[in-house]
């Protein structure tokens, strides 16, 4: 190893992704003291990693161009290297550069994307698995191993957990919108992200129950609560209507609306009591801000998904649960199952506080 270790990470995307590799950060540093750590990331994702000056160095990397990156990178020497992205332009990047030590995917001499022996566990459930599509989705549904759990296996680094330090200004600006939206003497605050993006259908909860759900929380918390409707810019218009039905069942409620950035987007998740979220990058963002979290999966894998003991999970019940399926049932999701989890979180939070909710 040399004096100061270098290590260098490849994970460019997506959002949610590379905010939960932030988990690897804690074992590396511990492992390699003084490391300086250079991530190989999307411009998109870049801000998620922007927190952690003088340790990590973003290099993003445009996958139309990835000789671009490789000339940055050129003549650069690192004592591990952890190639976590399947793509081949990815793979490319991680093997132009020297390492004493090297995990993850790569370009064998055939000119295919390969994996370690030490990422078997991961990479053994992905598209590029060797076992092909049909085993590695069954070996995704038996997997009982996290995701950091996994990734900390595989770099051989002490388990972590992801974070997401945030600039001064967008928590200012948190602060002021909660203020201006008549938040700040509010008992509860409970976020609501129950959509998903065009990609995965079945993570979200449809709008009917999301209101529902809201509706019967704020009875069950005598009133004492506020909404705060999270999503993105795709989403805009059906944020839109969860807004209007909250209010028309006379619940007090705002948006986020759809125009923050990622920092200012996640100081207002963090300044939220609970948030009740489908299998996205809020997820994400809540984990790494420690705020209590309800998360409900349907497509996607549970057990991968680490908590640290913040809050609980709603499992569809169906034959095609965590069968990655755009159009995977989660009927069993219901409203009434979000609000005990609700109820569980919120009393796990008073626990920890030492204090009733």
């Amino acid at each position: 190893m040399t004096a100061v270790d270098s290590i260098l990470i490849v994970k460019i995307g997506a959002l949610g992704d590379v905010l939960r590799t932030t988990a690897l950060l804690p074992g590396l540093l511990k492992s390699y003291p003084g490391a300086r750590i250079t991530w190989v990331v999307a411009a998109g994702a870049a801000p998620l990693i922007d927190g952690w000056p003088g340790v990590v160095e973003p290099c993003v990397l445009d996958l139309e161009d990835p000789e671009s990156t490789i000339e940055v990178l050129s003549g650069r020497s690192f004592s591990l290297v952890v190639s976590l992205d399947e793509e081949e332009a990815c793979c490319r990047v991680a093997c132009s550069v020297k390492t004493e030590r090297f995990v993850g995917a790569f370009i064998d001499e055939a000119g295919s994307v390969d994996y370690t022996v030490e990422a078997r566990a991961w990479f053994d459930m992905s598209l590029i698995s060797r076992f092909g599509k049909e085993r590695a989705d069954e070996l995704k549904i038996e997997n009982q191993r996290t995701h950091p759990e996994l990734l900390a296996s595989m770099a051989g680094v002490e388990e972590g957990r992801p974070d997401l330090p945030l600039p001064k200004d967008a928590e200012r600006r948190a602060a002021s919108f909660w203020a201006t939206e008549g938040l700040q003497g509010v008992k509860l605050v409970v976020g609501l992200n129950t959509g998903s993006g065009a990609r995965w259908p079945s993570k979200q909860v449809d709008e009917a129950r999301t209101v529902e759900a809201a509706t019967s929380l704020s009875k069950r918390l005598n009133d004492e609560v506020a909404f705060l409707v999270l999503g993105g810019k795709e989403e805009e218009a059906r944020s839109a209507r969860i807004l209007e039905g909250l209010r028309s069942q006379g619940l007090t409620a705002a948006s986020s609306g759809s125009a923050n950035s990622l920092h200012e987007f996640a100081a207002l998740v963090s300044r939220c009591d609970l948030i009740i979220t489908s299998d996205s990058l809020c997820l994400h963002v809540a984990i790494a801000r420690r705020v209590s979290v309800v998360a409900f999966f349907a497509p996607t894998s549970a057990q991968e998904i680490e908590l640290y003991g913040m809050g609980e999970k709603v499992v569809s019940t169906t034959p095609d649960q965590c069968s990655y399926r755009p159009d995977a049932d989660n009927s069993t999701i219901t409203p009434a199952r979000l609000v005990e989890a609700a109820l569980g979180a919120l009393r796990g939070r008073g626990e920890r506080e030492g204090r009733t909710i």
